[in-house]
């Protein structure tokens, strides 16, 4: 049993070094940024790497790989948002700025257990404007959901490996994120749905049935009458022949 503890941040690992490469991806293929937040893949950029810090100081080094790979590959996919036309404000640069200060001063002041305690906050900073984006957006369509499964993962094995060690910040940080990655994942899908649903009802109301073609000819006059229906009026003094009457007028 102690050496699947032991394995879940190597298990952790699996799923956060390909983690963000779907999303690079889709992004890279598509162009749609529709549902990605800026502030998300930054903050997850700085936030990993202070993990990294904390597990450098905490002698988890198995925990290092995860958190350098999710950091250098948020940053990417940062950049690869700003290149695409998703560029923040001001305002959001300062604020990921200001969040980047905090956590290098509370780090030197209070050391590695501030640090920590700085970061189980930061998880939930992290992951709201990704939320936020996702639900705001009409149709979510450049969130990879491939990603959010593998952060899934990953902060499952972390919940699980914290409450095996005792670790509170771990277990704070794999709770909030099987929360986050469940509610992105439900609601990307749950849109998509609904946006196909709407696109084939709107295609089935354009879409217009030709009606039925008679089977019986069309006659130039009328059934029982022996002059035709657009002819000449004839007086009611009109013969009548064969048993037929003229149209009346």
């Amino acid at each position: 049993m102690t050496a699947l503890i032991d394995a879940l941040p190597a298990a952790a690992a699996v799923f956060a070094v390909p983690q963000f490469v779907p999303q690079l991806v889709r992004i890279a293929r598509s162009g749609d940024t529709g549902g990605v937040s800026w502030s998300w893949a930054s903050l997850t950029s700085v936030n990993n790497a202070a993990w990294g810090t904390y597990f450098e100081a905490s002698h988890h080094t198995s925990a290092l790989v995860p958190s350098i790979s999710a950091s250098v590959l948020a940053a990417l996919l940062a950049l690869m948002l700003t290149r695409r036309g998703a560029r923040p404000t001001r305002r959001t640069v300062a604020l990921v700025g200001l969040w980047v200060l905090t956590l290098i001063v509370v780090g030197l002041a209070f050391g590695v257990y501030g640090l920590s305690v700085a970061l189980i906050a930061a998880f939930v900073v992290q992951v709201t404007p990704c939320i936020w984006r996702v639900y705001r957006s009409d149709c979510p369509s450049g969130v990879s959901v491939p990603t959010w499964v593998l952060v899934f993962g990953e902060l499952l094995c972390w919940a699980i490996f914290g409450i095996a060690r005792a670790d509170p910040r771990l277990i704070v940080l794999g709770l909030t994120g099987i929360v986050a990655s469940a509610t992105v994942i439900g609601r990307t899908l749950h849109r998509r749905t609904r946006r196909v649903r709407q696109a084939s009802r709107a295609h089935s109301k354009r879409v217009s049935v030709p009606p039925l073609a008679s089977s019986a000819p069309e006659l130039p006059f009328r059934i029982g009458r022996a002059i035709p229906a657009w002819g000449d009026r004839r007086p009611r003094s009109w013969p009548v022949w064969r048993g037929l009457r003229p149209p009346r007028p």
